[in-house]
Order: structure tokens, then C-alpha cells, then sequence
């Protein structure tokens, strides 16, 4: 193979006119003109047309007429300036072409599962190529396939240089790279770890990373000063859209240093990263306190691209002849609302009522909504006569209300479900009706988050056990105090999204023992949990703190693509699977032996392979414990089924499928052993069921799900085409 000799497709310029060039690739697109043959030929760098003229080179000619899509070729041929009016603009070498005079065809391909050519042969053809018209998992199954796509090579390219210029901006501050280790110890950090069991150490278990914490921290004491890592981490958390079993993030700490630090360099790299996908961020990011998130927005990752920050007006309207609210006020309850500027045109009073107020508003979990529109200097809404002007006009002041405003309040005796739910209808209404500014990035930093939480009746750590409380003064007994108290602990948000966050540690020894104390740990608990990390705090710990960036996260939104699926190699799917491996699968029963681990798990047959098992291949023990059906399963098959449900709808139909499993797992220990086998429980019968047409308004329930309807039916997709 002349390797060296070879050109990339996409570095062929005009500059080659004339020359002979050695091309290696993939067929990403034929075209025959009956005695000329056209192909894109495609490789890592950009696509190259190919001519193979039977004038020129027979031979190339007739064995060119076998190629298809996909087949790993090589080419030489004579590098020519094209034709005016015959270039490609869609192509970067549009304006050359290569007539063959050799090839060679290293392998062949079978016909694809979708196709993955982006380009056009012919300018203003269309490709329809997108992966959005590919289903996800039949790409993730063939992913070496989907990786060949232009546009996702051009995405790990990207992110390749992303992560490049992290290195080289922290090699500058003086930064080191230290890696640290994947198999390590269960600490608790707020998600459930992934074991590995030890084959030397019966009985014992490993830990996969959820992040590299105590290890960084010990490298502050270990005298490293500035370290980061781009740190593989892993959680078994339950799943989200967007989230992943494992992930990647720029994990890195600092000793001697307080969060401006952190603020200053944080700023410098996101903007620098950014920028390499031509977006700007408005420096210096703004700082707002954890309270004022949630009191403002309802959220601690606030989206600051638009308006519409919460205000509180039960002060305004407690004495209210509206007795909706006068009686929530008097359970101790809240009135509390947003403004939605210039919008009274685009939300009707038929939208705010029969939509927000009785449909949308309770799918978040509100008892109701109250609405007001601001029309010639006064407020209009179908109860707007139980309030005074002087209540009138006070809203309009606390909202900063014009003319052609609406007002959207909601009341309820909990505070925390007002906040959820406005935070759900801020961004509803924001998406409707288009306020959220396109190609727009507000980066913001939420700080001073309180230090712990209660779960259950206890006291937890809101981020992790040893983020520094401020102040570091506080009785670790004193419950009301605890949950009042800050940490120095930080968060970097981006249009909504959280891409990282860290806090100043802990590095004094009564400080942290304080924190156990509080969490009601006791002294064997954190001997056994984190006695080695405790020693090293005895021994002239450093004052430190760092950050963690979600790198998925970051690439997605810096490359605007939907999914940070689509910026992983080789992700797992929205059910924690690998469609391309079919991982997780079953493991070899002598494997399990040695591993002493008992029955009961899923085991494979000697010899049965690696992808996956056949029925045979579960043991009894598997199919008596079925899993629980999740919600995005319930919304999986709800897609499939083409119904839109609601969250209230979705919670039902998940209950019931598990209340199903669950009588399922009470039969585990019935006993069949003398029972007739059959085919159905009740006695077979054939009963004809009188057909009656039935009047037309008992069949919309029915349809109050379909999202497409026709002549009074419900639409369904084509499975067969005449």
C-alpha cells in the first residue's frame, strides 16, 4: 500500500490541476451516465469527485461498475479544474474533480440499514440523511456506521479541540494532568456507585468514580497545588433524557485559593471553548444567590435569555373579596406570579382559560391559575371583580404591568409546588410563544447554596460532605440552624442547563467532624467511610476548592446538537444499554463462581457468545423478579403508540403496569406442580358481539389523546403501502 503517497480527499485544491493524486476512502454516492461514472469519494477530510471515463482507463471503468455505497476503495487519478456552471458549492473541493486511472478495492459492504451520505452529487439535489429520520438505537446498533456521517466525524473533531484547548489554557496557569483511580471505594455522593466485585478479596467490592473528590482533594494536601484531569466518572442513577451511565468531566482543584479564583479561570475557559463553535458569552457572568434563583425562577439553574422573574403578591391581595385566595392566605399559603410582556394579543382568553388554567397549569401539579390581562390601564380576566382597584393597581406596580401584559399567578398553601409550577409555566409560555432569543448565550453563576437539605425526615448533604459551610461556626445539633446555613459551594449555568459546579472544601479537621455530626454519622460510619481521607486532614491540609464541568454537556451545547448522545463515541441508550455491544449482558457462571458470587443472576450458557442470551439462558431466580417499568418506557411506547399523555396520565399507567408486575411477584410461589396445563383460564367460547353504531359524542374520550384526527377518526400511520 503506497500510504505515503496519499492525498485526502478534502485537501485537493486547484492547486493540483494536472497532477497525479493518490485518494483512500469510502464510496459515499454513485452516479452512472451510461458511459461516464461519477462517484464521491469520501475519507476523514472532505469528499472528492471521481470520473472514471472508459475512454481514459477501461479497466478502472468495468470494475468501477461494481462499486457501491460504502465500499473502502483506493483511486489515482488526474486531478482537472471543473467545467463552469458544472462546480458544487456544497462541496469544499467543488471546483475540481479526479479522472481515474487505477483502482483498488480493499473490501466490499453490504446494503446499509440507512443511509449516510450528506452531500449532493449534483447541486440542488436534497439528502435525506439527518439522523433526526434514523432511529436512535438502529444507529447506536450500527454506530461504526453512523460515525462515517460527515457531520458526525465533524463532532468529534470538534470535540477533540475542545478538549485540546482546556489542556493548553490550564498548562498556562500551571496546571497538572494526574489521573486517578477507576477502582476505589463506595463513598456516598448522591447517586448509587457501580460495584465491581474482587476476585482476590472474597466478598469485597470496588467502586467505579462518581467523581474523582477525595482523590483531588488529596493530591491539595499531597502538596500537587494545581491539579486537573479530563476524569471518566461513573453513576447509576435512574434515567433521564440526557443523561449517561458513564460521562466525561474536566474535573480540577487549586489549593491557596478562594472562588474568585475559580469565577476568574472558569470564565476565561468557557468563553475560550465556546468560541470554537462561534458563540459569544457576555462577560463578567453574573452571580445570583441559590434564594434568589428559586425565589425568582423556581430553579436553581435559571434560564436569564428572557423576562419574567417570579414576584410575591399575597400581601398585596390578602384582605382579596376573591375567596380562592383569602382562604389560601389564611392556611399560611402564597400568591405569587410572573408578567408576560406584550403577549395579551398572542394569549387569548379562550387559551388562558381552557388551556393554562384547566389544563396545562394541572398537569404541573397546580390546583388551578389565575390570569389577568392589562387592557387600557386595567386589569381584564373573568374574575377580576372581586378585586379592589387599589388591589388591582398594586399588582400592575409589584409586576411592572402595561397595557398588552398578562399576569400569571398561582396559589397554594406550598410554597415549593408555586415555585415548580410557575417555573413550568415560565418555560411554557417562553416556548410558545417564541420569547426565547435563537442563537443566544447567558452564562450566570448560582452561589451560597444552603449546606444541607432533609430527606426523609433527616439531614443530607445538598452537594457533598465536605463543602465548607459559611459560617463555619454552627451546632451540629441544632436542626433549624443546619437547614438555615450556607456553603461556599457554586454552580455554572448556561441558558438553563448546568454544566458544572464545585465549592471551597473543607480542610480543617473540627470543621469536617462537625459536618458528620450533623449528618448523624458515627464515629465507625466515617472511620469506615473515609478514615484514610480523614487522616490526611491531620497532617496540614491546605485551603482548596475546584470545579467539575460536564465536557457531554458543555460539546452539546456548544456544538447545538440535541443529545449529548451525540457527542459520545459510543453511548449508551436512553435505557442505560448499548445497542452496538448489548451491553450489559449476561455473565459466564464459573465467572460468577469465581467471583463468589451467589445464584441469581443472569447467567450465559459456555459457548453461547458474548451478545446477549436466548430465554434458555436466564435462570429461574431472573424471570420471577421483573424489573419495574420506568416512566420514559411509558413514555417510549406512548410514542410508539402515537398518544400524548401528560405527566398525571403517564404516573397512572405506570402504576398500574407495576401493580401488575408486582401481583406477578406474589405468584412466585405458587404451586403449579399438579395443575393441567392449558391454553387459556377460562373455558374457550365463540360469542358474536352485536355491532351498534353508537352516537358520535360518546366516542371523543376516545380521542381526547389523538394528536391527528380525520372525519371523526383517529389517525394512524401506513404500515402497508399498495
Amino acid at each position: 500500500m503506497d500510504w505515503k503517497e496519499r492525498v485526502y480527499c478534502g485537501e485537493i485544491t486547484s492547486s493540483h490541476e494536472g497532477r497525479d493524486v493518490l485518494l483512500m476512502g469510502w464510496v459515499d454516492a454513485i452516479r452512472d451516465h451510461g458511459n461516464v461514472l461519477f462517484i464521491h469519494l469520501r475519507d476523514i477530510r472532505g469528499i472528492a469527485q471521481v470520473i472514471f471515463n472508459p475512454q481514459m482507463d477501461k479497466a478502472s471503468y468495468k470494475k468501477a461498475a461494481t462499486l457501491r455505497e460504502e465500499y473502502a476503495i483506493q483511486v489515482r487519478g488526474k486531478v482537472a479544474i471543473r467545467k463552469k456552471g458544472t462546480e458544487n458549492p456544497n462541496l469544499k473541493t467543488g471546483g475540481v474533480e479526479v479522472f481515474a486511472t487505477d483502482l483498488v478495492i480493499f473490501s466490499k459492504s453490504k446494503n446499509l440499514p440507512f443511509q449516510i451520505s450528506e452531500k449532493a452529487m449534483v447541486f440542488g439535489e436534497e439528502i435525506q440523511a439527518s439522523p433526526e429520520n434514523v432511529d436512535e438505537d438502529l444507529r447506536l446498533k450500527y454506530r461504526y456506521l453512523d460515525l462515517r456521517r460527515p457531520s458526525m466525524q465533524e463532532i468529534l473533531i470538534k470535540r477533540y479541540q475542545i478538549i485540546k484547548c482546556i489542556r493548553e489554557y490550564l498548562d498556562q496557569l500551571n496546571f497538572i494532568e494526574i489521573e486517578t483511580p477507576f477502582l476505589t471505594k463506595s463513598t456516598p455522593e448522591g447517586a448509587r456507585d457501580y460495584l465491581v466485585p474482587s476476585r482476590i478479596h472474597k466478598g469485597k467490592f470496588y467502586a467505579l468514580p462518581q467523581s474523582p473528590q477525595l482523590f483531588k482533594q488529596l493530591l491539595m494536601m499531597s502538596g500537587t497545588d494545581r491539579y486537573f484531569q479530563i476524569a471518566r466518572c461513573f453513576r447509576d442513577e435512574d434515567l433521564r433524557p440526557n443523561r449517561q451511565p458513564e460521562f466525561t468531566q474536566l474535573d480540577l482543584e487549586a489549593s491557596f485559593i478562594d472562588e474568585e479564583f475559580i469565577y476568574e479561570i472558569i470564565e476565561e475557559l468557557t468563553v475560550r471553548v465556546f468560541a470554537l463553535g462561534g458563540k459569544v458569552l457576555p462577560r463578567p457572568f453574573p452571580r445570583m444567590e441559590y434564594s434568589e434563583a428559586i425565589e425568582h425562577y423556581g430553579t436553581d439553574r435559571p434560564d436569564i435569555r428572557f423576562d419574567m422573574a417570579f414576584e410575591d403578591v399575597t400581601d398585596i391581595v390578602q384582605d382579596t373579596g376573591y375567596s380562592v385566595f383569602r382562604q389560601i392566605i389564611s392556611n399560611g399559603g402564597q400568591i405569587k406570579g410572573f408578567c408576560v410582556k406584550g403577549q395579551a394579543a398572542a394569549l387569548s382568553k379562550n387559551v388562558l382559560q381552557n388551556e393554562y388554567s384547566m389544563k396545562i397549569a394541572p398537569s404541573f401539579g397546580a390546583k388551578g391559575m389565575t390570569w389577568m390581562k392589562v387592557i387600557d390601564g386595567g386589569l381584564e380576566s373573568n374574575i377580576v371583580q372581586f378585586f379592589t382597584r387599589a388591589e388591582q393597581n398594586g399588582l400592575m406596580k409589584r409586576f411592572g404591568a402595561e397595557d398588552g401584559d398578562v399576569l400569571i399567578m398561582i396559589a397554594d398553601v406550598s410554597r415549593d409546588l408555586i415555585s415548580e409550577v410557575l417555573c413550568s409555566l415560565r418555560l411554557h409560555i417562553a416556548d410558545r410563544l417564541d420569547m426565547i432569543p435563537e442563537n443566544s448565550y447567558r452564562p450566570l453563576w448560582v452561589c451560597n447554596f444552603p449546606l444541607f437539605e432533609l430527606k426523609d425526615g433527616k439531614v443530607s448533604s445538598q452537594h457533598h460532605p465536605f463543602t465548607m459551610p459559611d459560617p463555619a461556626g454552627f451546632s451540629p445539633t441544632n436542626m433549624e440552624e443546619l437547614l438555615g446555613l450556607n456553603s461556599r459551594a457554586y454552580d455554572l449555568v448556561v441558558n438553563g442547563e448546568e454544566l458544572g459546579g464545585g465549592s471551597i472544601r473543607i480542610h480543617k479537621m473540627e470543621i469536617q467532624e462537625k459536618v458528620f455530626k450533623a449528618l448523624g454519622l458515627t464515629k465507625e460510619e466515617v472511620e469506615t467511610k473515609f478514615g484514610f481521607f480523614l487522616r490526611a486532614l491531620e497532617y496540614g491540609a491546605p485551603p482548596h476548592g475546584g470545579v467539575a464541568l460536564g465536557i457531554d454537556r458543555m460539546i452539546a451545547m456548544i456544538l447545538s446538537v440535541p443529545s449529548i448522545r451525540d457527542v459520545i463515541a459510543f453511548p449508551k441508550n436512553r435505557r442505560a444499554l448499548c445497542p452496538l455491544s448489548r451491553a450489559p449482558s449476561p455473565a459466564d457462571k464459573s465467572h460468577l463462581e469465581e467471583l463468589n458470587l451467589g445464584s441469581g443472576f443472569r447467567t450465559r450458557k459456555a459457548g453461547s457468545g458474548i451478545y446477549g442470551s436466548t430465554q434458555e439462558d436466564i435462570t429461574e431466580h431472573e424471570l420471577k423478579r421483573p424489573e419495574k417499568i420506568s416512566r420514559d418506557e411509558v413514555a417510549h411506547v406512548a410514542k410508539l403508540a402515537r398518544l400524548k399523555l401528560d405527566d398525571s396520565e403517564a404516573a397512572i399507567y405506570q402504576k398500574d403496569l407495576n401493580s401488575i408486575l408486582d401481583y406477578f411477584e406474589t405468584l412466585k410461589g405458587l404451586d403449579t406442580e399438579k395443575v393441567r396445563p392449558m391454553s387459556h383460564v377460562l373455558e374457550v367460547k365463540n360469542v358474536w358481539r352485536e355491532d351498534k353504531p353508537g352516537k358520535a359524542k360518546k366516542t371523543k374520550p376516545l380521542l381526547s389523546n389523538a394528536p391527528v384526527r380525520e372525519k371523526g377518526y383517529f389517525k394512524v400511520p401506513k404500515i402497508l403501502e399498495s
